[in-house]
């Protein structure tokens, strides 16, 4: 077999494109472990328990780059007993971690509303600090259609 040069030339760029590409680290999601992950350092390890806190999501959401959803923490809101944070954690989105929201006493209520981006189906999961160091999960599954981080 008599190659050219020039087709010598051509397998060596194809080849080394190739080798580029195939061992390049595609777009990883999110796995449910790094969710936990998140999950385990915004509680300090501290096992979440139901009840207290209500998210609301659409069972199905037609497009991943709008899905509206809102939380409700029922708290006294007062020096002795409030909410300090409520997170949103996303299981399936390339990073977790989708919001934070931060509340003093002077906040009245635990009350957040906001629209967030879901790359596909998955499970969306709302976790409330309280003041005494307690923990309160909510989680619901949405539903994507369409999804709003590139899938």
């Amino acid at each position: 077999m008599n190659m050219t040069r020039r087709q010598i030339f051509a397998l060596s760029a194809g080849a080394a494109t190739y080798g580029l590409f195939a061992f390049a680290p595609s777009r990883a999601l999110a796995s449910i472990e790094e969710a936990e992950k998140a999950l385990a350092a915004f509680t300090g390890g501290a096992k979440p328990q139901t009840g207290t806190i209500s998210l609301t999501a659409p069972e199905i959401a037609e497009n991943g780059n709008t899905v509206p959803i809102s939380v409700t923490v029922e708290s006294p809101m007062t020096e002795e007993s409030y909410v300090e944070s409520v997170t949103i954690l996303a299981e399936g989105n390339p990073n977790p971690e989708v919001a934070t929201f931060h509340f003093t006493p002077m906040s009245g209520s635990a009350t957040a509303t906001t629209r967030i981006r879901l790359a596909q189906t998955q499970n969306v999961i709302a976790v409330a600090k309280m003041n005494d160091g307690s923990v309160f999960s909510d989680r619901k599954e949405v539903k994507v259609t369409i999804g709003g981080c590139g899938g």
